[in-house]
Protein backbone atom coordinates (compact mmCIF):
# COMPACT_ATOMS: atom_id res chain seq x y z
CA UNK A 1 0.00 0.00 0.00
CA UNK A 2 1.32 3.52 -0.64
CA UNK A 3 1.47 6.41 1.28
CA UNK A 4 -1.45 8.18 1.54
CA UNK A 5 -1.71 11.84 2.62
CA UNK A 6 -2.27 12.01 6.51
CA UNK A 7 -4.17 15.58 5.48
CA UNK A 8 -6.64 13.95 3.66
CA UNK A 9 -7.16 11.23 5.91
CA UNK A 10 -8.03 13.82 8.55
CA UNK A 11 -10.12 16.27 6.85
CA UNK A 12 -12.14 13.26 5.48
CA UNK A 13 -12.89 11.74 9.05
CA UNK A 14 -14.86 13.68 11.23
CA UNK A 15 -14.56 11.91 13.98
CA UNK A 16 -10.90 9.68 13.69
CA UNK A 17 -11.37 9.90 18.16
CA UNK A 18 -7.41 9.84 19.17
CA UNK A 19 -4.91 9.21 16.99
CA UNK A 20 -1.03 7.83 16.93
CA UNK A 21 1.44 8.64 14.34
CA UNK A 22 4.99 6.97 14.29
CA UNK A 23 7.41 7.34 11.27
CA UNK A 24 10.48 8.82 10.42
CA UNK A 25 10.96 11.98 8.92
CA UNK A 26 12.02 12.54 5.42
CA UNK A 27 15.77 13.39 5.75
CA UNK A 28 15.93 9.80 7.97
CA UNK A 29 17.87 11.84 10.96
CA UNK A 30 14.45 11.99 13.20
CA UNK A 31 12.16 9.45 14.71
CA UNK A 32 8.90 11.29 14.70
CA UNK A 33 5.84 10.73 16.72
CA UNK A 34 2.27 13.12 17.37
CA UNK A 35 -0.49 12.10 19.37
CA UNK A 36 -3.93 14.17 19.22
CA UNK A 37 -7.13 13.76 21.64
CA UNK A 38 -10.89 14.66 20.29
CA UNK A 39 -13.83 15.21 22.43
CA UNK A 40 -17.04 15.38 21.24
CA UNK A 41 -18.64 15.68 25.53
CA UNK A 42 -17.98 18.28 27.43
CA UNK A 43 -16.00 16.25 29.61
CA UNK A 44 -13.76 14.93 26.75
CA UNK A 45 -13.57 18.52 25.68
CA UNK A 46 -12.32 19.91 28.61
CA UNK A 47 -8.63 18.95 28.38
CA UNK A 48 -5.44 20.14 27.88
CA UNK A 49 -1.53 18.72 27.34
CA UNK A 50 0.53 19.79 30.20
CA UNK A 51 4.37 18.34 30.38
CA UNK A 52 5.30 15.87 33.04
CA UNK A 53 9.12 15.32 32.98
CA UNK A 54 10.27 13.88 29.67
CA UNK A 55 6.64 12.65 29.09
CA UNK A 56 2.76 14.62 29.19
CA UNK A 57 -0.28 14.15 30.69
CA UNK A 58 -3.98 15.50 30.56
CA UNK A 59 -5.01 17.51 32.72
CA UNK A 60 -8.64 19.10 32.95
CA UNK A 61 -8.85 22.77 31.64
CA UNK A 62 -11.15 24.02 34.08
CA UNK A 63 -10.96 21.42 37.13
CA UNK A 64 -15.14 22.84 38.41
CA UNK A 65 -16.47 20.68 34.77
CA UNK A 66 -14.48 17.48 35.21
CA UNK A 67 -17.50 14.86 35.50
CA UNK A 68 -15.46 11.55 35.17
CA UNK A 69 -11.91 11.49 35.21
CA UNK A 70 -11.36 7.60 34.76
CA UNK A 71 -10.81 7.36 30.60
CA UNK A 72 -9.63 11.50 30.00
CA UNK A 73 -7.05 11.59 32.90
CA UNK A 74 -3.75 9.88 32.06
CA UNK A 75 -0.34 9.91 30.95
CA UNK A 76 -0.21 9.72 27.06
CA UNK A 77 3.60 9.97 26.40
CA UNK A 78 6.50 8.36 29.19
CA UNK A 79 9.90 7.57 28.25
CA UNK A 80 11.81 4.92 29.69
CA UNK A 81 15.26 5.25 28.90
CA UNK A 82 15.90 5.20 24.94
CA UNK A 83 12.20 3.48 24.71
CA UNK A 84 9.27 6.72 24.22
CA UNK A 85 5.68 4.90 25.14
CA UNK A 86 2.64 6.55 23.32
CA UNK A 87 -0.77 5.66 24.30
CA UNK A 88 -4.15 6.71 24.41
CA UNK A 89 -4.92 5.85 28.13
CA UNK A 90 -3.62 4.83 31.43
CA UNK A 91 -1.90 1.40 29.48
CA UNK A 92 1.03 3.74 29.14
CA UNK A 93 2.10 3.35 32.95
CA UNK A 94 1.14 -0.46 32.31
CA UNK A 95 3.46 -0.90 29.08
CA UNK A 96 6.26 1.26 31.41
CA UNK A 97 6.39 -0.83 34.28
CA UNK A 98 6.05 -3.71 32.25
CA UNK A 99 8.94 -3.06 30.57
CA UNK A 100 10.70 -1.60 33.30
CA UNK A 101 10.69 -5.56 34.15
CA UNK A 102 11.94 -6.83 30.99
CA UNK A 103 8.67 -7.52 29.42
CA UNK A 104 7.99 -7.01 26.11
CA UNK A 105 5.93 -4.42 24.40
CA UNK A 106 3.04 -7.28 23.59
CA UNK A 107 3.81 -9.22 26.93
CA UNK A 108 3.00 -5.31 29.02
CA UNK A 109 -0.28 -5.11 27.29
CA UNK A 110 -1.61 -8.74 27.60
CA UNK A 111 -3.40 -7.80 30.96
CA UNK A 112 -5.04 -4.93 29.50
CA UNK A 113 -8.18 -4.85 27.18
CA UNK A 114 -9.99 -1.95 25.30
CA UNK A 115 -12.07 0.52 27.30
CA UNK A 116 -15.20 0.16 29.50
CA UNK A 117 -17.09 2.37 28.11
CA UNK A 118 -20.49 0.60 26.52
CA UNK A 119 -21.61 0.64 23.95
CA UNK A 120 -18.64 2.30 22.19
CA UNK A 121 -15.88 -0.31 23.58
CA UNK A 122 -13.26 2.52 22.17
CA UNK A 123 -9.87 0.37 21.33
CA UNK A 124 -7.00 1.24 23.33
CA UNK A 125 -3.63 2.18 21.02
CA UNK A 126 -0.56 2.24 21.78
CA UNK A 127 2.94 3.20 20.20
CA UNK A 128 6.70 2.64 20.93
CA UNK A 129 10.03 3.78 19.24
CA UNK A 130 13.32 2.89 20.32
CA UNK A 131 16.06 3.93 19.24
CA UNK A 132 19.81 2.63 20.34
CA UNK A 133 22.95 2.84 18.66
CA UNK A 134 21.73 4.78 15.82
CA UNK A 135 19.11 2.79 14.99
CA UNK A 136 15.47 3.01 15.02
CA UNK A 137 12.44 1.48 15.16
CA UNK A 138 9.00 0.94 16.44
CA UNK A 139 5.46 -1.37 16.62
CA UNK A 140 1.99 0.10 17.23
CA UNK A 141 -0.77 -1.93 19.12
CA UNK A 142 -4.96 -1.98 18.99
CA UNK A 143 -7.00 -3.78 21.43
CA UNK A 144 -10.27 -3.84 20.35
CA UNK A 145 -13.86 -5.65 21.31
CA UNK A 146 -14.77 -8.23 18.87
CA UNK A 147 -17.17 -6.06 16.18
CA UNK A 148 -18.98 -4.65 19.53
CA UNK A 149 -18.74 -7.82 21.48
CA UNK A 150 -16.69 -7.32 25.00
CA UNK A 151 -16.38 -10.98 25.56
CA UNK A 152 -13.53 -10.93 23.23
CA UNK A 153 -10.41 -8.91 22.87
CA UNK A 154 -9.01 -9.18 19.77
CA UNK A 155 -4.95 -8.03 20.27
CA UNK A 156 -2.85 -6.91 17.45
CA UNK A 157 0.44 -5.44 17.15
CA UNK A 158 2.74 -4.12 14.05
CA UNK A 159 6.35 -3.94 14.37
CA UNK A 160 8.28 -1.96 12.02
CA UNK A 161 12.03 -2.40 11.89
CA UNK A 162 14.64 -0.06 9.91
CA UNK A 163 11.32 2.28 8.65
CA UNK A 164 11.40 4.21 5.59
CA UNK A 165 12.92 8.14 5.56
CA UNK A 166 10.12 10.34 5.13
CA UNK A 167 7.50 7.28 6.19
CA UNK A 168 5.11 7.07 8.81
CA UNK A 169 1.99 4.58 10.12
CA UNK A 170 -1.52 6.21 11.77
CA UNK A 171 -3.66 4.22 13.47
CA UNK A 172 -6.99 6.01 15.55
CA UNK A 173 -9.81 4.77 17.72
CA UNK A 174 -13.05 5.29 15.57
CA UNK A 175 -13.68 4.46 11.60
CA UNK A 176 -15.91 7.73 11.80
CA UNK A 177 -18.44 9.46 13.82
CA UNK A 178 -21.76 7.21 14.93
CA UNK A 179 -23.09 5.50 17.74
CA UNK A 180 -22.01 3.16 18.68
CA UNK A 181 -18.48 4.48 17.45
CA UNK A 182 -17.22 2.21 15.12
CA UNK A 183 -13.69 1.13 16.02
CA UNK A 184 -10.44 0.88 14.22
CA UNK A 185 -9.99 -1.48 11.51
CA UNK A 186 -7.11 -3.18 9.17
CA UNK A 187 -3.42 -2.16 9.40
CA UNK A 188 -2.33 1.19 10.58
CA UNK A 189 -2.40 3.55 7.76
CA UNK A 190 1.05 4.57 5.86
CA UNK A 191 1.66 8.53 5.67
CA UNK A 192 4.09 10.48 4.77
CA UNK A 193 5.88 12.50 7.12
CA UNK A 194 7.67 15.79 6.36
CA UNK A 195 11.15 17.25 7.49
CA UNK A 196 9.99 19.81 10.19
CA UNK A 197 8.10 19.87 13.62
CA UNK A 198 6.16 23.22 13.22
CA UNK A 199 5.10 22.03 9.50
CA UNK A 200 4.31 18.17 10.40
CA UNK A 201 2.17 20.17 13.39
CA UNK A 202 0.34 22.68 11.75
CA UNK A 203 -0.40 19.96 9.22
CA UNK A 204 -2.20 17.18 11.66
CA UNK A 205 -3.78 20.66 13.64
CA UNK A 206 -5.48 22.27 10.89
CA UNK A 207 -6.65 18.98 9.68
CA UNK A 208 -8.62 18.29 12.40
CA UNK A 209 -11.85 18.71 12.66
CA UNK A 210 -12.52 22.10 14.30
CA UNK A 211 -15.61 21.48 16.66
CA UNK A 212 -14.03 18.45 18.23
CA UNK A 213 -10.36 18.61 18.69
CA UNK A 214 -9.07 19.29 21.67
CA UNK A 215 -5.13 18.58 22.10
CA UNK A 216 -2.35 17.63 19.61
CA UNK A 217 1.35 16.56 20.76
CA UNK A 218 4.43 16.01 18.17
CA UNK A 219 8.15 15.47 18.91
CA UNK A 220 10.83 14.75 16.28
CA UNK A 221 13.73 12.78 18.77
CA UNK A 222 17.13 12.50 16.98
CA UNK A 223 18.37 8.90 15.83
CA UNK A 224 21.88 10.11 16.56
CA UNK A 225 21.98 11.05 20.36
CA UNK A 226 18.32 10.91 21.20
CA UNK A 227 18.14 14.82 21.87
CA UNK A 228 14.56 15.92 20.62
CA UNK A 229 12.13 18.90 20.16
CA UNK A 230 8.49 19.09 21.30
CA UNK A 231 5.71 20.82 20.50
CA UNK A 232 2.09 21.07 22.15
CA UNK A 233 -0.94 22.63 21.00
CA UNK A 234 -4.26 23.05 22.71
CA UNK A 235 -7.36 24.25 21.70
CA UNK A 236 -8.33 25.57 25.28
CA UNK A 237 -5.82 27.80 26.71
Amino acid sequence: MNNVSLEQELKTNAYPGRGIVIGKSADGTKAVTAYFIMGRSENSRNRVFVEDGEGIRTQAFDPAKLTDPSLIIYAPVRVLGNKTIVTNGDQTDTIYEGMDKQMTFEQSLRCREFEPDAPNYTPRISGILHIEGGKYNYAMSILKSNNGDPSSCRRFTFAYENPKAGEGHFIHTYMGDGNPLPSFEGEPTPVTIPDGIDDFTQLIWNSLNEDNKVSLFVRYINIADGSYETRIINKNH
